[in-house]
């Protein structure tokens, strides 16, 4: 009987131990990475803004080579004018024009801002929509003028649009929703992403935007660091 006991308390030991062996921190490590990591609302809406400002950094760029005459590409402005259009305005701005700005006015917050972030998505998309067709069209090189000025407008209008819904409205979002109501928003917006965009989602769209940036030459970070 003794015999017995001492063998199963023996087994269970050796069990434990072998367990705690193979769970060694980087085999921990090594599954944390295969599962996929939960993205909160904010940070999604936030990385997309990043996603934005190279978008942005292209058509400054586009638009330095059409004032200068020189090496414009109409397909590659057309190119990220279509990922603005399908990305960013169909995609990120419904998100927040569907489940938070609806929140923050009837929350009655930050309702002045709101009505300014909606106008501008408006604004925005009547610049995006003629950027597409000037570039789309034959003969868009000898367009530059409007070109540039509707360029100029979209980074003018933008910058401060993304920068004040990082600062200001983003930050705001957790006084408005229970933390249950936050997660699930966070779980909507990744369905959504990859019903729309397909399993490689938001990283499938860094990997076009940086195409562009190659093409234009400015995909290397280092030649923006100051001599």
């Amino acid at each position: 009987m003794h015999d017995r006991r001492d063998r199963r308390h023996f087994l269970r030991g050796t069990s434990a131990a072998l367990t705690a062996i193979a769970l060694t921190p980087a085999t921990v490590f090594a599954q944390e990475k295969e599962e996929p990591e939960d993205v909160s609302p904010v940070e999604d809406l936030m990385r997309e803004h990043g996603l934005l400002n190279r978008l942005l950094l292209v058509y400054e760029a586009c638009g330095r080579r059409l004032a200068a005459k020189s090496g414009f590409d109409p397909a590659v402005l057309n190119q990220a004018a279509g990922i603005i259009k399908g990305f960013i305005e169909d995609y990120h701005e419904k998100l927040e024009e569907e489940h938070l700005f609806p929140r923050f006015e009837k929350a009655g917050k930050l309702t002045d801002l709101v009505a300014v972030l909606r106008t501008q998505h408006a604004a925005g998309r009547k610049v995006t929509a003629r950027i597409l067709q000037v570039t789309a069209a034959k003969g868009a090189r000898r367009r530059a003028a409007p070109l540039i000025r509707d360029i100029n407008l979209f980074v003018h209008m933008y910058r401060p649009h993304e920068a004040r819904e990082d600062t200001v409205l983003f930050p705001a979002l957790h006084s408005i929703v229970s933390r249950n109501e936050y997660d699930a928003l966070g779980e909507d917006f990744e369905k959504k992403e990859h019903e729309l965009f397909g399993k490689d989602g938001f990283e499938g769209m860094v990997d076009k935007v940086a195409d562009l940036e190659k093409k234009l030459g400015i995909y290397d970070l280092a030649r923006f660091t100051p001599s």
